[in-house]
């Protein structure tokens, strides 16, 4: 037999335990370790449904409790529509969660290698540590960008003498002296190497 309205309200906020139940407050969880009886349980049993209520009841009682004695606060929010009342509200901060719960969604698939990784295993290639954007500039005295707007790459622009690799890299290339690089030429090299990025990238798929 199930209880009453009535019989609910009469119910005592305080709930003793045999075993005292732990709480993850951050995650509104109780565990309650004490022994259950079998037969309560028992789906033969009628007043299973009743037991698993109560003892519910009595574990989100202890929870509630134990929510009520943290910080409140009190806080006071315009509430919608024209009359332009305000609503106060009462706030309870709680407290960081101590379970780790399960990831929502599967670990992400670690990504195919380029085909310059996959060359690079191949022959032992261990990649360079990667150098920070910029470097120090000892003829004006303070660190300025390797490339972009006022980078280092910049000076070879008005440079009287520039080192050049005279050998090409393939048949047919001409010598690139970087002094003479317009602007609309130095995009297209940018565009060439995005386009070459994208193509290894491709290829490792």
């Amino acid at each position: 037999m199930s209880t009453t309205a009535e019989e609910r309200k009469s119910l005592p906020v305080t709930v003793e335990k045999a075993i005292p139940v732990t709480y993850d407050l951050g995650n509104l969880a109780v565990f309650d370790s004490n022994t259950l009886d079998r037969n309560d349980l028992d789906s033969s049993n009628a007043k299973r449904e009743t037991h698993i209520k109560d003892l519910t009841r009595d574990n989100v009682q202890l929870m509630i409790n134990q929510i009520l004695s943290l910080p409140i606060k009190s806080t006071t929010e315009a509430a919608g529509g024209t009359s332009g009342q305000s609503a106060s509200m009462t706030l309870v901060q709680l407290p960081d969660p101590t379970s780790e719960l399960p990831r929502e969604k599967p670990l992400p698939k670690p990504k195919a290698p380029t085909k310059w990784e996959q060359f690079a295993a191949k022959k032992g290639i261990k990649s360079k540590e990667k150098a920070g954007k910029m470097i120090y500039d000892e003829a004006a005295g303070e660190w300025v960008p390797k490339w972009g707007y006022k980078g280092a790459n910049k000076k070879l622009d008005s440079q009287w003498l520039v080192e050049v690799d005279d050998t090409p890299k393939k048949a047919g290339d001409e010598l690139i002296d970087p002094r003479t690089l317009s602007r609309a030429d130095r995009k297209k090299l940018v565009k060439k190497n995005e386009l070459q990025h994208k193509r290894n990238l491709k290829g490792a798929n």
